[in-house]
């Protein structure tokens, strides 16, 4: 059976509140699970130290116990000093693709078909 630490949704329409949960990896999102480690308040200010409840040591003994954190889990456990994160980094996450950069080249190509066809006028 493999274990997640993963965020269950609960709360209201447009009010979230997660509760930080070991579950089965195969059992739904909000259905069963098999411990509760945490709580989760995204609406509380960042600094607000209620925003994240964690008990420590429960987490610490599920991941010996081989259960996996999500990406999101994991933030939370790096924050607390439980696990180290590693950094990721993806720098062509930003460039732009490839119609986006066929764009603008056809427009610098235009701009300076202009900018040729003003500089003869003028002299």
């Amino acid at each position: 059976m493999s274990l997640k630490i993963r965020l269950a949704r609960g709360g209201s329409k447009k009010r979230p509140y997660y509760r930080i949960v070991v579950a089965d990896a195969r059992s739904p999102r909000d259905g069963r699970f098999i411990d509760r480690v945490g709580s989760y308040d995204p609406l509380k200010a960042k600094d607000d130290p209620a925003r994240i409840t964690l008990d420590i040591e429960k987490a610490k003994d599920w991941i010996s116990k081989g259960a996996q954190p999500t990406d999101r889990v994991l933030r939370f456990l790096d924050a607390a000093g439980v696990v180290k994160r590693p950094a990721r980094n993806n720098p062509n996450k930003g460039a732009p693709g490839k119609k986006a950069q066929e764009r603008a080249a056809e427009r610098a190509a235009a701009a300076e078909a202009a900018a040729a066809a003003a500089a003869p006028a003028e002299a």
